[in-house]
């Protein structure tokens, strides 16, 4: 499982000119699911996601989490960072979940973030979302979970 995840100020979805997820200062995870994903790689990648340590202390050291901030998270279904980029021109989706499969393991990690972080917000798996964000920093990670 792979994620992006992003400090922001604010982030927001929209599908169909509708607002479906909207959060203020906290934390925007694009996350694509691979073949070999299960519920293991899915709690695992938000156990990163909530407790990885971005946000500035009273020294502005990046030493406080999410969830130390109480800050908004907002998760984004993104099957094309399962791409293979290493040759050509063309990106291969042969590393990424099937659909059905995709679909099942985001609506898993809905279902546990909305327990863990009460709050969450989400994309929709498989509709055409637009995404806003004002990255805080620039600060951007990778998080990989295999």
């Amino acid at each position: 499982m792979i994620s992006i995840i992003q400090r922001v100020t604010e982030a927001k979805v929209t599908v169909d000119g509708m607002d479906i997820g909207i959060i203020d200062r906290g934390i925007m995870a694009l996350v694509a699911v691979e073949k070999q994903d299960g519920k293991a790689q899915a709690d695992r990648l938000l156990e990163r996601i909530l407790n990885y340590r971005i946000f500035a202390d009273a020294e502005d050291k990046m030493n406080l989490s999410l969830r130390d901030i109480q800050g908004g998270l907002l998760i984004v279904p993104q099957f094309t960072l399962a791409a293979d980029t290493q040759k050509g021109n063309r990106p291969s989706f042969a590393a990424a979940a099937p659909p059905a499969m995709g679909r099942e393991l985001f609506a898993y990690i809905e279902t546990q973030a909305a327990r863990l972080h009460p709050g969450s917000q989400f994309g929709r798996f498989g509709a055409d979302m637009k995404v806003s964000l004002v990255n805080d920093g620039p600060v951007t990670f990778t998080l990989r979970c295999t």
